[in-house]
């Protein structure tokens, strides 16, 4: 009989942490976002082969990566800096307003049989920079809608509905890309799933960064202040410095072609799916990931868990093993996304949080496309083998030793006086 009481109990402990879900608030804006990472995923999707039917150009499909990066960097940091000035919930409504047209827009292009390379691209760019203010603002929200004790869950939450999006979104995409109008279906589910979100948005209540005066700046010394910040603060400068290694150096997407080519010879949706599949079933699993302390040791440790399995999985020549691998990589990188989110939202002050969301939606959205840029070169210059395994070695290996090295992030541990900004659970 106890051995049958200690089973519930301890599948507790290690399956997905639901409290923040008690809270209206929180639950209508996961609600709002779980709908919208799908319609996302539908965009993302039809954007590239929508512009590969109208240019068959590797080249225009390429350049709808880099079209959304300039304004994410400008967006992302300087939308942070507005969101610690104004109503958050404001701020979020209205560039999640301006994604909305853009999805609508892109629905029209296609219904009009429009057939611009041009106009795709200046949408793509567009929809960059109101998700990079939508995101900086997103971000700074939930520090105060839920305790600060329970962010970390409230974290784990979205980014399992992100992953899970990613793995429904493109399927979804794929089978609607296919029928006649295809694009037009995409586009159009996207506008309606976005609806979903819009409504969950204006349900918020109105959240004003705590600690505003009329020393505030705003313009670019506003997101200066923000850099100042992360710069004398080796705990959050270290957060982003091994997110960028993790990206930039053991990214392996733009390698996937390639090994499907020369080494798998099939199965690409597995290989692009595999990282968000993991990463969906450690959010299932991830009631430990709260009680951790020791969250700069713990980051570390999710970082340098996915730099081991992705460059296990370069040396593999089975799809099966390299799957598998990549879904343990996956699993890391939410237990990483976690902990480098929780440890932005609870160590910056309130009047800091908009600022930090915006760097960190650069280096997470950014990041990314320069693994690409930089796997992609690598690949074509030293060979597949050391632009994947090599180059996710080498981030192993950095990232272990300058984090042991910076005491302050390597020892930084979650304390009470960390925790005490309590919200009402019936906000």
């Amino acid at each position: 009989m106890n051995a049958a009481r200690k089973r519930p109990a301890a599948l507790r402990r290690i399956a997905l942490d639901t409290r923040p879900l008690r809270i209206p608030a929180y639950r209508r804006l996961l609600a709002g976002q779980g709908s919208s990472y799908i319609g996302t995923m539908l965009t993302g999707v039809a954007v590239p082969v929508q512009m590969y039917s109208l240019s068959h150009s590797s080249l225009y499909v390429g350049l709808t990566g880099m079209a959304g990066f300039l304004p994410i960097i400008a967006f992302g940091l300087y939308g942070g800096a507005v969101a610690d000035r104004v109503d958050r919930r404001l701020l979020y409504l209205w560039s999640s307003l301006v994604t909305w047209v853009t999805t609508l827009a892109l629905l029209g292009q296609t219904l009009l049989d429009v057939r611009s390379e041009g106009l795709i691209l200046a949408l793509v760019a567009v929809q960059a920079a109101s998700f990079a203010v939508a995101s900086s603002a997103r971000g700074a929200i939930i520090p105060g809608i839920v305790p600060a004790e329970l962010v970390a869950a409230a974290n784990t939450l979205n980014f399992t509905a992100g992953n899970l999006g990613e793995v429904l979104g493109p399927l979804i995409a794929g089978a609607l890309v296919g029928l006649p109008h295809g694009f037009a279906y995409a586009y159009g589910a996207d506008a309606l799933l976005f609806t979903l979100s819009l409504y969950s948005t204006f349900r918020l209540p109105s959240l004003t960064a705590a600690g505003q005066d009329a020393s505030w700046r705003g313009g670019m010394r506003s997101v200066l202040d923000g850099l100042r910040f992360i710069r004398t603060s080796p705990v959050v400068m270290m957060s982003f410095a091994v997110d960028i290694a993790a990206m930039v150096l053991a990214m392996p997407r733009a390698l996937f072609p390639q090994a499907v080519a020369l080494r798998f010879h099939g199965g690409i949706g597995l290989l692009y799916s595999s990282i968000a599949i993991g990463s969906v079933v450690a959010g299932l699993f991830s009631g430990w990931i709260g009680r951790v302390r020791r969250q700069g040791v713990a980051l570390t440790c999710a970082v340098a868990c996915w730099a081991a399995a992705i460059a296990l999985a370069g040396l593999t020549r089975d799809l099966a093993t390299a799957v598998a691998l990549l879904a343990l990589a996956g699993a890391a990188d939410l237990v990483s996304a976690v902990y480098r989110q929780t440890i932005l939202q609870t160590y910056a002050p309130d009047e800091m949080r908009g600022r930090m969301q915006g760097v960190f939606t650069v280096v997470v959205a950014g990041g990314p496309r320069l693994g690409d840029l930089r796997a992609g070169a690598m690949a074509a210059t030293t060979g597949l083998g050391l632009a994947w395994t090599g180059s996710a070695t080498l981030c192993l290996v950095l990232v272990l030793v300058t984090a042991s090295c910076v005491r302050p992030f390597w020892h930084y541990t979650v304390r009470e006086q960390d925790h005490e900004e309590k919200v009402p659970a019936a906000v």
